[in-house]
């Protein structure tokens, strides 16, 4: 609890430090925003200690406030004789949430692990105890097995996996459905799933697309991008249908879908405009 306070008392004072070294230069809180490419609120928020500056544009930020990492991570300005205490002490209490970071996304990963292989032993025993050999339990199996290969880099590397477990998803997904295909030895899933699939996995990049490019400068504008940009996948994903299976292209339910995308989509890029406003000075 005190480390704690602590670490909360020293957000304050680096979110302080910004704050002084940013009106020094002369520059708005949206001024400071616009040369990282992040919103006025981002900044705001680390001026009042709520959160600190992302790793990856800490060297950005110094080099725009003509400071160094050190004495930003240290809330102050550092003379040459305290230079070197500081750099160590900032170098070692980085290191320890990193690698407190690092252990627990790796004791979560081994923790689903088990956890799958648990599932999957009690698949198999159910399985042979009742059929009296492997039969129905390698549809579970295969399933659980393709849930790992998919989630494992997103648990253990955290935000750094999500675009490996994306192309994992990407790389296993048809090979999967054959799979599956061929257990329940339906082949329309394979047919129609393979085709629903990648046009799936197309959508799927080009949101991870929308969120690294608009998502740095505003979430709420890029949730409102990926909001429209669903309607005319959705169109797509219909016409597919209505050529392999006979379904019609559009109907009751997907002007009401369309409808409630566009709504969602508007009403992300209003809170956007209005979370900006209210914060900018």
């Amino acid at each position: 609890m005190e480390r704690r306070r602590e670490n909360r008392m020293n957000q304050i004072e680096i979110g302080k430090f910004i704050a002084k070294c940013r009106k020094e230069k002369k520059m708005t809180q949206a001024q400071l925003a616009e040369k990282l490419n992040i919103t006025d609120r981002a900044v705001s928020k680390w001026e009042t200690g709520k959160s600190m500056p992302d790793s990856s544009i800490m060297l950005e930020l110094c080099g725009i406030l003509g400071i160094t990492v050190n004495e930003l991570l240290s809330g102050e300005e550092i003379d040459m004789e305290s230079y070197e205490k500081k750099t160590d002490e900032n170098l070692i209490s980085l290191m320890s949430k990193k690698e407190k970071m690092r252990i627990t996304n790796v004791l979560i990963s081994i923790l689903f692990s088990i956890t799958l292989l648990v599932g999957i032993m009690v698949c198999l025993i159910c399985d042979i105890a009742i059929s009296g050999s492997v039969t129905w339990s390698l549809i579970p199996v295969s399933s659980i097995v393709f849930a790992w290969i998919i989630s494992f880099p997103g648990i253990i590397l955290g935000k750094r996996g999500i675009i490996a477990s994306l192309i994992s998803l990407s790389i296993f997904i048809i090979p999967y459905l054959f799979l599956l295909s061929s257990f329940i030895k339906t082949k329309e899933v394979f047919s129609i799933g393979g085709v629903m699939a990648v046009v799936s996995i197309i959508f799927l990049w080009i949101i991870a697309a929308v969120w690294k490019g608009i998502g740095r400068k505003g979430k709420l504008a890029a949730l409102g991008v990926i909001f429209l940009s669903a309607i005319p996948f959705m169109f797509v994903i219909n016409f597919i249908l209505s050529k392999m299976i006979g379904e019609p292209v559009f109907d009751v339910w997907d002007m009401l879908t369309v409808f409630l995308l566009l709504l969602s989509a508007v009403v992300s890029f209003l809170c956007d405009y209005v979370k900006k406003k209210g914060w900018a000075f």
